[in-house]
C-alpha cells in the first residue's frame, strides 16, 4: 500500500486512540428531519458533510468497521435526515444530507438544505465538520457557499478527500496542493487536509486518530 500523503505526522499513541474509540461498536441514536428533534445536547459532536454522492456514509462505515452502519446508495439523495451515531458516549457522528444534486423532489431537497444549513450555524456542541470531496473532481461552487458560510458562523471544518485510490500519485498530489491554496486564507478551515479511500482503508486510521481527539477521554479501565 502506497503512503498517503498527509499535511500532519499523527503519533502512534494518536493512532491507537483511534483505533480504540472505533473498536467497539458505534451504535444508531436516531435520524432527526428538523431541529426539534435533535438529540438532547451532550458529548461533542462530528458531523460529516458533503455534495451528493460524494461517499459520506461509506465513510463512515470504513471508520467504524460497520459495513452496514450508514446506508450507503448510488442515488444521490438518499440521506434526507440528520444521522446521529453513538460512540462509546465519548462524541456523536452525525451523517448530514448531501447538499447539491439530488433525486428527489425538489421541495424536499429544500427542506433538508435548510434543516442542515440551521443545525451547522447554531449546534453547541459541534466540534468541527469534516467536508468530503470527491478528489477526481476538486471544490466546487456549492462546496464553497457551504465554506463560506462556516467561515462567517466561525465554525471549524476539516476537508476530507475521498475516493483518493481513483488518482495516479501525481494528480492527487496536484489537487491536494490546490484545495490547500483554496483554503489558506479560510478563518475555519483546519489547515490540514486528510486524503481517504474507504475502499482501500488509506487514510482511515489517520481520520480516525484526528476524530478522537475531539472526543471526550476514555474512562479507566
Amino acid at each position: 500500500m502506497k503512503p498517503v500523503l498527509t499535511e500532519r505526522t499523527y503519533q502512534s499513541e494518536e493512532i491507537e486512540a483511534g483505533r480504540l474509540l472505533f473498536a467497539r461498536p458505534v451504535t444508531f441514536m436516531k435520524s432527526a428531519v428538523s431541529l426539534a428533534t435533535l438529540p438532547p445536547m451532550g458529548p461533542p459532536e462530528v458531523c460529516f458533510a458533503g455534495r451528493s454522492n460524494v461517499g459520506k456514509s461509506t465513510l463512515i462505515n470504513a471508520l467504524t468497521n460497520h459495513a452496514g452502519l450508514a446506508r450507503a446508495s448510488n442515488t444521490p439523495g438518499r440521506t434526507q435526515e440528520l444521522n446521529y451515531f453513538d460512540a462509546q458516549g465519548r462524541l456523536n457522528l452525525v451523517d448530514l444530507p448531501g447538499y447539491g444534486y439530488a433525486k428527489a423532489p425538489k421541495h424536499k431537497v429544500q427542506a433538508w438544505t435548510r434543516l442542515t444549513r440551521e443545525f451547522l450555524r447554531g449546534r453547541a456542541t459541534l466540534r468541527r465538520v469534516f467536508m468530503l470531496i470527491d478528489s477526481r473532481h476538486g471544490l466546487k461552487p456549492v462546496d464553497l457557499e457551504l465554506m463560506d458560510m462556516l467561515d462567517e458562523t466561525a465554525v471549524t471544518y476539516q476537508l476530507v478527500l475521498t475516493k483518493a485510490d481513483k488518482l495516479k500519485k501525481g494528480q492527487l498530489t496536484r489537487m491536494h496542493e490546490e484545495t490547500a491554496q483554496a483554503i489558506a486564507k479560510r478563518p475555519a478551515a483546519f489547515p490540514a487536509i486528510a486524503l481517504t479511500s474507504s475502499e482501500k482503508g488509506l487514510g482511515i486510521a489517520e481520520l480516525r486518530a484526528e476524530i478522537a481527539s475531539l472526543a471526550l477521554p476514555s474512562e479507566p479501565v
